[in-house]
């Protein structure tokens, strides 16, 4: 067990390591964030930052010798780096399990040695010739089988014959998954002790808008899905023998649910929690990476969550003071420099003890910010 006041060290200095370090710092432990950008919002809240890229060898050897244990916040951090900092010091979740999450190559095999249902999918090498393709694959979705996120990096494709010039575009290794009608988007966080101690959050329920997640009902109200959902993460987590907190995303099919994605941090959507819960999901990511105790499930309050993109920004600075008016409104911006459109700048999450007024709350706040009804 590792208690405070341990440093921790953190690869990656967007918004989800800023959360991390602020549950950390209440917790009583420093942190020290690595990220090659100097303004990083993660590293302007931590104790320290180091500025170097994450397969700098002297700059992971330095944060190796100043921690005693490293975790993530995003799965792109290169495994070879994880596994470098592994020989030192314990690194939450491990090399093992990010590099099966940071490639869908390695994910969809990943899930079909495990026996966990996922969509009609085939791995495509752009120059290579194709493989016979049935028409029962499409509609379909082209993604790069690294680094997309938010939409980045996808083609949805109708037929066969438009798949040669979408992979030629891509230029790189994808996943060519079948388009499925669905009847929601749900997603569950968990994490898993060094312990093996296992506490999860609430099913929630997504909405998503242009790839980019738009809306999230916190708890999604659904039993029987959250129970399999449970137990399908549960098989997930015990497959890659994993440690720390893991988001599993799923798509609603005729009454299953199917893994989309994993991913090996706190999600978007579980944002929630900072808000409605006990114990957040960054919370629970200190205690899994320290190996402190796990919280049992808890009850949590109604809440919807609503992403501000930059878009919000473009005709000025939105109506926060009207936004807080509202009751049960929690405003999170992350202090991100430039609003670009499509980026992510903060979320506001709305709660309250019952669902009708958290839910009227939410339209007239996505009115007031000049989002459109959903």
């Amino acid at each position: 067990m590792i208690l405070p006041p341990a440093t921790l060290g953190m690869l990656g200095g967007g918004q989800l390591g800023r959360y991390f370090v602020m549950s950390a710092h209440r917790l009583g432990y420093k942190v020290i964030v690595l990220d090659p950008d100097p303004a990083s919002v993660a590293g302007a809240a931590a104790d320290e930052q180091i500025v170097a890229a994450y397969d700098d060898a002297e700059a992971l050897r330095d944060l190796a010798s100043r921690c005693v244990a490293v975790t993530c916040e995003f799965e792109n951090v290169p495994a070879a780096s994880l596994a470098l900092l592994e020989q030192r010091i314990p690194v939450r979740p491990a090399a093992s399990a990010v590099r099966v999450c940071q490639d869908r190559r390695e994910e969809k095999a990943f899930l079909a040695r495990a026996g966990v249902p996922v969509a009609p999918n085939l791995t495509l090498l752009p120059g290579e010739p194709l493989p016979a393709l049935s028409d029962d694959l499409f509609p379909a979705i082209l993604k790069t089988a690294r680094e997309g996120y938010d939409g980045k990096g996808q083609w949805t494709l109708h037929q066969a014959d438009e798949l040669p010039a979408a992979l030629a575009a891509s230029g790189v290794p994808c996943v060519l998954e079948k388009r499925l009608p669905l009847e929601g988007e749900f997603a569950l966080t968990l994490a898993r002790s060094p312990s093996g101690a296992i506490s999860a959050l609430p099913l929630v329920q997504n909405w998503h808008s242009g790839g980019i997640l738009d809306q999230t009902h916190s708890p999604a109200n659904e039993p029987a899905l959250e129970a399999e959902a449970q137990r399908i993460a549960e098989h997930i987590i015990a497959a890659l023998d994993y440690v720390g907190v893991l988001t599993v995303e799923f798509f609603l099919v005729g009454g299953q649910l199917l893994v989309n994605e994993m991913a090996p941090r706190p999600h978007n959507s579980g944002h929630p929690s900072i808000d409605n819960a006990g114990c957040s999901q960054f919370e629970l990511q200190v205690r899994a990476l320290c190996d402190l105790p796990l919280p049992a499930q808890a009850e949590v309050q109604p809440a919807i969550l609503l992403n501000l993109l930059g878009d919000l920004w473009q005709e000025g600075t939105p109506d926060w003071a009207g936004a807080l008016a509202l009751p049960g409104v929690h405003l999170h911006l992350y202090g991100k420099g430039e609003a670009r459109p499509g980026r992510k700048m903060g979320h506001v999450t709305v709660t309250g003890r019952d669902w009708p007024r958290v839910e009227s709350t939410a339209r007239r706040l996505r009115a007031l910010l000049g989002l459109p009804p959903r």
